[in-house]
Order: C-alpha cells, then sequence, then structure tokens
C-alpha cells in the first residue's frame, strides 16, 4: 500500500510532505542563488533581449562571463610580466640613463570603456606626483563612481589603477572628457 487515504496511521503520509518541503525548499534555494549569479553579470554581457531569460540562459551566459574573466585575468598577467621584464631591463642598462628618462617620460592615460563602468589605468615617473583623490574627483564630475582604486610601483613608475561604475546608469560616464581632463592632470605635475 503506496497510499494512505485517511487517518490509518502510516509513516508514509508523514515522510511525503516533509519531502515535498524539503525539495520546495532546495528549488527555492537553487532560484534565489540562480538569481544573485546572474545580478552579478554586467548588463552589456547580456543580449538585449525583450523575453526573460530562463535560468539555463542565465547559468550559460554566467559560465561565459567567467570564461572571458579567466581569458581577461590571463592576458593582464602576461601584459604585466612583459612591462616587468621591459623595466628590469631598462633599469640593468644603467642607473644614469633611468633616473634620467624618468623624468623626460610622458605619462600615460589608459581607459577603457566596459559598457557601464570603465577602467582608468595611470602609469608617472616616481617624480611626477599627483594627488589621486584629483584623479577621483574628475572620474566622478563626469559622472562616474570610483569603486575601487589602487596603485602599485614598478622599477621608476607608479601605476595607478582605478575601477569606476556610472552613477546612472542611462547616462553613462563621458570617457573622452575623463580622459582628456585626466591627461591634463597628469601632465600638469
Amino acid at each position: 500500500m503506496k497510499k494512505n487515504s485517511g487517518g490509518g496511521g502510516g509513516g508514509d503520509s508523514t515522510a511525503k510532505p516533509e519531502r515535498k518541503t524539503v525539495e520546495k525548499n532546495r528549488r527555492i534555494q537553487l532560484k534565489t542563488l540562480c538569481f544573485k549569479l546572474a545580478s552579478l553579470i554586467p548588463h552589456h554581457h547580456f543580449k538585449p533581449s525583450k523575453e526573460i531569460v530562463s535560468q539555463q540562459d542565465q547559468l550559460d551566459l554566467a559560465a561565459a562571463y567567467i570564461k572571458h574573466l579567466r581569458e581577461r585575468i590571463e592576458k593582464l598577467k602576461e601584459m604585466k610580466e612583459q612591462v616587468m621584464k621591459s623595466m628590469e631591463a631598462a633599469s640593468s642598462s644603467s642607473m644614469m640613463k633611468t633616473s634620467a628618462s624618468v623624468g623626460l617620460s610622458l605619462p600615460v592615460v589608459e581607459l577603457r570603456d566596459l559598457g557601464s563602468s570603465i577602467e582608468v589605468i595611470l602609469i608617472t615617473g616616481l617624480n611626477k606626483n599627483f594627488m589621486l583623490y584629483e584623479a577621483i574627483t574628475i572620474i566622478e564630475q563626469e559622472g562616474g563612481e570610483v569603486v575601487s582604486a589602487s596603485f602599485s610601483t614598478v622599477g621608476g613608475k607608479i601605476f595607478h589603477t582605478l575601477h569606476a561604475q556610472a552613477k546612472i546608469s542611462r547616462v553613462g560616464v563621458e570617457t573622452t572628457r575623463v580622459c582628456q581632463r585626466l591627461q591634463e592632470l597628469i601632465s600638469y605635475y
């Protein structure tokens, strides 16, 4: 007898609701985790579509985004190694030449537009110091909100990295103006 209709007192009737409840809770938790995962994917990685994206599609997008990030990390590591090697080669050639060329080298401003966010990389010499808050102020005045900022010193150069997102996603960040103003700021010092 698999079904128990009525009150005959079988253990199966209490086990089924518990199992159903456990399964329902598991599905709810899985749905919540899928929603959380999908919310972490930047909007510019979604394909514009008017229909609602299924959970399977959300998981596929998340997997593709993670793969994209891994590839980007590898590229950035390679770039870092190349810069480190070139810095070591430059510093080992001559201490006098290095110290003279650091003062003469132009600062570098690199800005990457990532849709609703931007990444700003500023490279300056040790003697070309500027206040980081000034760069942050420029980004914020042009519609961005700085999420993270970091710097590192390698050889005779300082690498500043700023990550910002648009305060208002519909308006975005005026990247050309940000780049121009940062270039002026760095060249001033």
